[in-house]
């Protein structure tokens, strides 16, 4: 659902994973750590538009997780190294990029320049926004100068510097312009899915600042990512000023943008809005793709090995059978045709003119 006019520079065209040693690459968005948390945030990123990668060398907290079971979506929990596969898959199909590196430094050489991001392989990247999202210590970030980011810990008799959970406020942003904070973050780091919904809200932070920049105000400034059923276009919405009246009572009296911007902004809005309308058909569609997705992810035999072996075989049965009552149907529709009765008259009056001749 991506809007130039309304975005500014941003695109689709996310999911580039050409870092490579000995360059320094561009991105929208980096985001330090691969596990729920910054997963969500690259979701968002990703689907918004931004160009984002990813960098996760593995060494999160949740592969020391035995089993995961208080994550909701599976009520009989689920191995965890298949979720860790469902989060970059995910991450690929929203445009994400996921890059099996270590950062090892970020710093920002000009004020008011992109960031530069480091990496134990010798990748450089730059980007405009750091989302930090790593469950380790933070250290990574000592290269912005700002003492206020570590505090003294006390850890079995040693006195450490940690990263300051209290850095970030509590949607993720810093005192530092486009870094910001989805882990460590004390306690909505605590579990996995406390993690997720902290990295979600942290990525729609970093959007509301995105859209603020490009002219958004009031209640225009959140990002809300999802579709719309068919029905919700129908009667006074489904005209498009009605979308433009809702605009306009929803935009700051003292917006500072000018006109033409000001319905510029409007229009791309009103257009992003029908965008996200979904038939009926659709959303089935979405649906049986999804599954499918889900279960090449999981995989084929895993699926089928956790299947009743009674279940298969009445499949299979009622699938044939119900191959052999539609191939049966479509013979019996063939000797009704019309068309075919005339051909086979045809077919024996040219036999006995043949033979009279």
């Amino acid at each position: 659902m991506t809007d130039d006019a309304a975005r500014g520079t941003d695109d689709a065209s996310g999911g580039s994973d050409d870092v490579t040693a000995d360059a320094t690459a561009h991105r929208d968005v980096v985001v330090v750590g691969g596990g729920p948390a910054g997963s969500a945030v690259a979701v968002f990123t990703a689907r918004y538009g931004l160009d984002t990668t990813v960098f996760d060398r593995g060494n999160g907290a949740l592969p020391r997780c035995a089993y995961l079971e208080n994550y909701p979506g599976f009520p009989g929990g689920i191995d965890v190294d298949v979720f860790r596969d469902l989060l970059a898959a995910h991450l690929k199909d929203a445009g994400a990029a996921l890059v099996p590196d270590h950062v090892v430094s970020v710093e920002r050489p000009a004020e008011d320049g992109p960031f530069v991001v480091e990496t134990q392989d010798d990748r450089r990247v730059a980007a405009d926004a750091i989302v930090a999202a790593a469950w380790y210590d933070g250290s990574h970030l000592d290269g912005l100068d700002d003492d206020e980011m570590f505090e003294a810990h006390e850890h079995h008799g040693e006195v450490e510097e940690r990263f300051d959970p209290e850095y970030a406020d509590a949607d993720g942003r810093t005192p530092i312009d486009g870094l910001y904070v989805a882990s460590p973050a004390g306690s909505r780091s605590a579990q996995a899915i406390v993690a997720a919904g902290n990295g979600a809200h942290v990525a729609r932070s970093l959007l509301a600042d995105r859209r603020r920049d490009r002219g958004y105000t009031g209640g225009l400034v959140p990002e809300y990512d999802w579709v719309r059923r068919d029905a919700e276009f129908s009667g006074e919405w489904a005209d498009r000023d009605r979308w433009r009246e809702w605009y306009e009572n929803e935009t700051d009296d003292d917006a500072d943008v000018s006109p033409e911007r000001h319905e510029e902004l409007r229009e791309a809005y009103v257009d992003e809005a029908f965008e996200t309308r979904v038939t009926d058909e659709e959303a089935e569609r979405r649906a049986e793709a999804g599954l499918e997705r889900f279960v090449e992810v999981v995989g084929h035999d895993r699926v089928l090995d956790a299947v009743d072996d009674d279940a298969i075989h009445e499949y299979v049965d009622d699938t044939a059978s119900s191959e052999g009552s539609d191939a049966g149907a479509t013979s019996d529709d063939s000797n009704d045709d019309p068309a075919r009765v005339d051909d086979d008259a045809t077919c024996e009056d040219d036999d006995r003119t043949e033979a009279s001749d």
